[in-house]
């Protein structure tokens, strides 16, 4: 069945839009909801100015996504949490939290936006921190999850062994001349 959206619908299609949907969908949930009704030539000229006025503003607010987007990508977002000796988060960071840092730095970012893979519960970096303003535009940025000052954490201590240093004389010691094949060459 064909029907003249009244208003945008998530997944189907635009204010104006004439689209083609099952019968029960269209009967049970778009007329009845008032996101949808019969395209006759009536409703198409009735709705084509907003149509026309939304189509416009769409645009802008694309720009306006794409150039908040712009101005976020590659960012970094540093987050102070409470931990335990091993860098265990008390609880979780969460997007609400990472779009509240990135706006304290003065980007226009909603929590909504944020997008995590997994929950942050741990100290360290994320690279893979991903921002979703609209179906085509998405960036990434850096969360790094520090301790607090009253955080019992240790950071792991990274050994790397070293040779000691060797004088010349001990180098000429253990130095040893090659042996000499004694094989002869068979013809």
């Amino acid at each position: 069945m064909k029907i003249l959206l009244l208003s945008d619908v998530d997944n189907l299609g635009w204010l104006g839009d004439i689209v083609e949907v099952k019968d029960g969908y269209a009967r049970n949930y778009l007329v009845p909801q008032g996101f949808g009704t019969i395209p006759t030539d009536v409703n198409i000229k009735a709705i084509a100015k907003e149509k026309a006025k939304r189509a416009e503003h769409r645009i802008q607010e694309s720009n306006r996504l794409r150039k908040a987007a712009d101005a976020v990508s590659g960012a970094e977002a540093v987050i102070a949490a409470k931990c335990n000796q091993q860098g265990h988060l008390f609880g979780s960071v969460s997007q609400a939290e990472i779009a509240g840092n990135l706006r304290e730095q003065g980007f226009e970012v909603a929590d909504e936006v944020v997008r995590l893979s997994e929950h942050i519960k741990a100290v360290g970096t994320y690279t893979n921190v991903a921002l979703k303003f609209s179906p085509d535009i998405k960036v990434k940025i850096i969360v790094v999850i520090v301790p607090t000052e009253d955080s019992e954490y240790v950071p792991p201590v990274k050994v790397k062994e070293v040779e000691p240093e060797r004088d010349d004389s001990q180098a000429v010691q253990d130095f040893q001349e090659p042996e000499e094949s004694t094989e002869t060459e068979e013809a």
